[in-house]
């Protein structure tokens, strides 16, 4: 018997797993082989803070002071918006949401002397942008939760779950796990559980993003170059590794899978960015998708369900699951051990399922 099952080995499942092991003996089912398998582990792995609606931003930037205590977890990165002739409206509107200065297109080679003058014409930057280690946090939160006597399960997905007299009687690769309460941090999945528990969906979409790595352009060295973004996030490219990752920043609907890149939709992001710069995409190192999970207003789903109070969703992290996950996981213990949040009320209103209700 645990007092908390968490469906889902991703970032919520895992951070969750670490919070809730001080309050009670905790069980996290993964069905994959390996955690954060599948959205969180083809992240683009980037802390900006002010990327997303007001309750996400608030999330993010109460993780901020968890994340700079784990020490090399935050490397600066920087962020860059380029625009063309006909983007000025939208880029002034991403400017202020992001809380970014406008910059010359000159200033802007200098940084990244790729950057095509006769096609780019507005250009913007910050540097309250940084890399990610995302193994280190998955499993800076595994390690937590172990200490404190946490079971982490791999292979293991659930095919089952039923009502029992104490609680919940949940079957995972023909193991039934007994637990006084569900955390529902299944990602692209969410709503499948919820139905398996008998409780209603929330509408969690999950929709697939491609990205591609290509090999440096020009064979720059890429290490000072900021995440550079297409205004109104029409695609984006990030160093990594000494490599480029692009990605044409698409949201198409699909059902929860192991998600892989459409050469389609990948050609014509790159095409997009190759407008952009001088140098040509040449060939592909690599290409992979991840399944970015939203709810209907785009914002993270965390609280207990209204008709079900001992099943918990922390679900529809979309594209901020990481830097969010500091303090989504600890308004998630605080809710449910019954102690007050340092969010606001607003912003936990804001985030509960009842809002659907």
């Amino acid at each position: 018997m645990t007092d908390f099952l968490i469906i889902g080995g991703g970032i919520a499942g895992i951070s969750a797993a670490a919070r809730l092991s001080h309050l009670g003996l905790v069980t996290v089912l993964e069905a994959e082989a390996n955690l954060a398998h599948h959205a969180s582990g083809r992240s683009a792995a980037l802390y900006e803070p002010y990327y997303g609606l007001q309750p996400v931003v608030d999330l993010s930037l109460a993780s901020e002071a968890h994340f700079r205590a784990l020490p090399n977890l935050l490397t600066p990165r920087g962020m860059m918006i380029l625009g063309k002739s006909d983007e000025t409206a939208i880029m002034a509107r991403e400017v202020e949401t992001f809380n970014l200065a406008p910059i010359s297109v000159e200033e802007a080679r200098q940084i990244v002397p790729i950057l095509n003058p006769d096609i780019v014409k507005h250009a913007a930057m910050a540097m309250h942008a940084w890399d990610i280690d995302t193994d280190l946090l998955i499993q800076t939160f595994a390690r937590e939760a172990r200490s404190n006597g946490a079971q982490i399960v791999t292979n293991a997905r659930v095919s089952h779950i039923t009502r029992a007299a104490s609680g919940w009687q949940v079957t995972a690769a023909g193991q039934t796990h007994e637990a006084a309460m569900i955390v529902n941090a299944g990602g692209a999945w969410a709503d499948q559980i919820a139905r398996m528990a008998g409780t209603a969906p929330l509408g969690i979409q999950p929709m697939r993003r491609s990205m591609a790595r290509i090999p440096a352009p020009g064979g720059h060295d890429l290490s000072k170059w900021p995440m550079m973004f297409g205004v109104g996030e029409t695609w984006y490219a990030k160093p990594d590794a000494g490599a480029l990752i692009v990605s044409p920043a698409e949201e198409h609907a699909a059902e929860p899978h192991d998600a892989w890149a459409d050469d389609m939709v990948l050609a014509e992001g790159l095409a997009r960015y190759e407008e952009m710069v001088t140098e040509p995409v040449t060939r592909l190192i690599t290409s992979w998708a991840g399944l970015r999970s939203f709810s209907p207003d785009r914002v993270l789903v965390i609280g207990r369900d209204t008709v079900q109070p001992d099943f918990f969703w922390l679900a529809g992290q979309g594209g901020y699951g990481f830097q969010t996950s500091a303090a989504a996981s600890q308004l998630a213990a605080d809710l449910i051990g019954g102690r007050p949040s340092d969010l606001s009320a607003a912003c936990i209103t804001a985030l509960s399922p009842a809002r659907f209700g």
